[in-house]
Formats: structure tokens, sequence, C-alpha cells
């Protein structure tokens, strides 16, 4: 496997690996026999922090719309609503993130998965998220500021 890529977030680095395809939300995917396998990439889980709870909104074989609700996540440093990252179907949940969401932190990129996914709509290759993050990085430092200030 080649050497991911290295977004830097301050002093933190975010590793992007060049083997799989991304949306623009902070997801990434990687083919898993007919569908894809979508989960948090390292800049997501790094602005979560510490995930320990899960729960899904809808249930496996839905279709949805992009920005539709599916989910919540709850982490160290908020509630977040997760959303479809595109138009599709989610297929299936990992379920072994019910019994421990934690996995997402340890191992984002293989046991961390979220769920399967199909989708007709293209995806960003592993330069172009890159540059999703270089180009919104100075408003996520000033979102990350305030945060810490309230």
């Amino acid at each position: 496997m080649s050497e991911p890529l290295v977004f830097m977030m301050g002093k933190f680095e975010a590793r992007i690996p060049v083997d799989r395809m991304y949306f623009e939300s902070h997801f990434w995917a990687v083919p898993h026999g007919d569908a894809l396998r979508v989960g948090f990439t390292a800049y997501a889980v790094r602005l979560l922090q510490d995930v320990y709870f899960l729960d899904w909104q809808i249930d496996p074989d839905t279709q949805v719309r992009k920005k539709q609700t599916i989910g919540e996540i709850e982490s160290s440093k908020a509630v977040s609503t997760m959303y479809a990252p595109a138009d599709g179907r989610v297929i299936q949940f990992n379920e072994a993130l019910l019994n421990d969401p934690s996995l997402i932190n340890a191992d984002n990129y293989d046991k961390g998965w979220l769920y399967e996914f199909s989708t007709t709509q293209p995806l960003l290759s592993p330069d172009e998220y890159v540059k999703v993050l270089e180009a919104g990085w100075e408003q996520t430092q000033r979102l990350l500021k305030n945060q810490f200030n309230e």
C-alpha cells in the first residue's frame, strides 16, 4: 500500500490513505462487495475526539438523500447529527460499533467503519479530498477557537 497523504491540523497529523475515495463531508469509502464501506476520516475523528455513543435513526436497507439525517454520534466534544454523504442506499450498519463505538477512535480506517452504502454519485480522490481540507482549514480553526473560548 502506498504511503498515506498527510494533512496537518496544527501540530496533529490527519492521515489520508490513498487506497480509497472520499466524500467532502469527511467520510472515506472503499469498495466492499457490491457496495462501499464508509467511515470517518482521520480529520473527522480528530475534530470529534473520543466517540462514546452512536445511534442510527434509519433502518438498514434505506434509500437516503444527500444531507438526510441518518444518526447521531456523541463524543467528548458534542452530540452531532450524522448526515448521508450522498444520494444512495444505506445497506447495513457496522453492528460492532453499537457495542463498542470506541472502534471509531482506535481503528477508523478498518474496524471502525460505520455502514455499507451504494451510490452512483462521484467521489473525491485522496488528492481532491486534501484540497477540500486545505480550503476549509482556516474556517475550521476559527470555529474550534470559538468553541474553546465559550
